[in-house]
């Protein structure tokens, strides 16, 4: 009697939209079981701000500039444009369709971590030492007015060297995915 095994096929990693935001990427990694399935999550959708925001995050020499805590800006469903907040236009876009356009209309605005990610220097100590700290603080919450809210939330927690308690991410993780980080030396 001859035994037959089953091969057993993993499933690939999703595709998601071009040019995704960071929470996408994150949430897709997050939602991998395995450690193997995690990594391969993280390097189909590598990007330099992707990479910036895991070392500031997990890199204890890239050690932040900004004070601790909560963070005071607006978010973008708190923004208005011509007296209408932007979720309410958002609600009325999404009573015409049927559809969430959320994502939609926040990614088509100025800025993302994508963007912004050659500027974090600006808000690590050694960075850009002529900034005051005031100067620091309003360009970051300048930076997180423009961001999706979701990208604005991880940047909070990034400052705060925090990602870990959203999303579950570690360290070892990040150094199977990216081998050619050098850890270190970096204040």
């Amino acid at each position: 009697m001859a035994m037959t095994t089953t091969k057993k096929t993993t499933k690939p990693i999703p595709d998601l939209q071009p040019n995704p935001f960071m929470h996408e990427i994150l949430d897709l990694v997050q939602g991998q079981r395995a450690n193997a399935k995690k990594v391969e999550a993280l390097q189909k959708y590598r990007t330099e701000g992707l990479t910036a925001i895991l070392i500031w995050n997990f890199d204890d020499t890239a050690v932040s500039a900004l004070p601790e805590g909560e963070v005071p800006y607006s978010r973008a469903e708190e923004q208005t444009a011509q007296n209408e907040s932007l979720s309410s236009s958002i609600e009325k876009l999404n009573r015409v369709d049927g559809l969430s356009k959320m994502d939609e209309v926040v990614r088509k605005r100025a800025t993302s971590i994508r963007k912004e990610w050659g500027n974090f220097y600006n808000y690590l100590q050694g960075g850009n030492p002529s900034l005051t700290g005031l100067r620091r603080e309003t360009m970051f919450i300048q930076m997180l007015e423009g961001l999706h809210p979701r990208e604005a939330e991880i940047m909070v927690l990034v400052k705060d060297k925090n990602l870990h308690s959203k999303y579950k991410i570690t360290k070892s993780i990040i150094s199977e995915a990216y081998p050619d980080i050098q850890w270190g030396g970096r204040s």
